[in-house]
């Protein structure tokens, strides 16, 4: 499946970005809104608890969060699961006790106009490793198993694919420091763009069409929010 407004995705795309826009009280809030929430997924295979964003459950944070996000990306639609009442959750928390593998967060609706994807660390510990190359397909989980590869994705699950692949091989010492998690022939034809080393206070903003994943470098576990975004 290839996105339909392929030209119009592209025309919105741009180089990973850190900034800072929440002051040390609003991170403390978010902080606490995360460990207010019920679970919402304990994901075994991943090792990563997971908790939604519910909206009204702190209007006052709720208002705060759109508003900063609306002054870095202009008008924008969340795109993410949607509450009993067809709200939109604000973002997708995430506590990680091992590194997530290699995959791509372009939605799963070909007629989307995916946009960008907003990640705020709620611990100092954690790097998210961006890659150059970009995947214009449903989401999707990349890999060379081939036991794997034969899986069958339910609507809202990932593909799996190995289409990924290029001609050269990855950078050794790269994978040596960063990404022992991952099979380096799983790596082959990427080309890193950003390593983006967590900080308290930053948010990064990328394309959601990159290809993307965790460094290996975990200690006990890392908390995120994540926000996905189209147009």
């Amino acid at each position: 499946m290839k996105k339909e407004n392929l030209s119009k995705i592209k025309k919105l795309e741009g180089p990973p970005r850190i900034v800072k826009i929440f002051s040390e009280k609003e991170i403390k809030m978010v902080t606490d809104l995360y460990f207010s929430l019920p679970e919402t997924l304990f994901n075994k295979k991943q090792n990563v608890r997971k908790k939604v964003w519910l909206q009204n459950y702190n209007k006052e944070l709720d208002k705060i969060y759109v508003e900063k996000l609306k002054n870095e990306l202009g008008n924008f639609r969340m795109d993410s699961l949607k509450d009993s009442k067809g709200q939109d959750y604000f973002g997708l928390f995430h506590e990680s006790f091992s590194p997530l593998q290699l995959h791509v967060d372009s939605g799963f609706n070909k007629k989307e106009i995916i946009y960008k994807q907003v990640v705020t660390p709620l611990s100092p510990i954690g790097e998210t490793v961006i890659f150059k190359n970009r995947w214009y397909g449903r989401s999707t989980s990349f890999t060379i198993d081939e036991e794997e590869l034969k899986f069958k994705p339910k609507p809202d699950q990932n593909d799996r694919s190995s289409k990924h692949l290029g001609q050269k091989p990855f950078d050794k010492a790269v994978h040596e420091k960063y990404l022992t998690h991952i099979d380096i022939k799983n790596l082959q034809g990427l080309e890193v763009e950003l390593i983006y080393n967590w900080k308290i206070g930053e948010t990064l903003i990328m394309d959601r069409s990159h290809i993307h994943c965790s460094s290996s470098n975990i200690k006990d576990k890392k908390i995120g929010l994540t926000t996905f975004t189209k147009k």
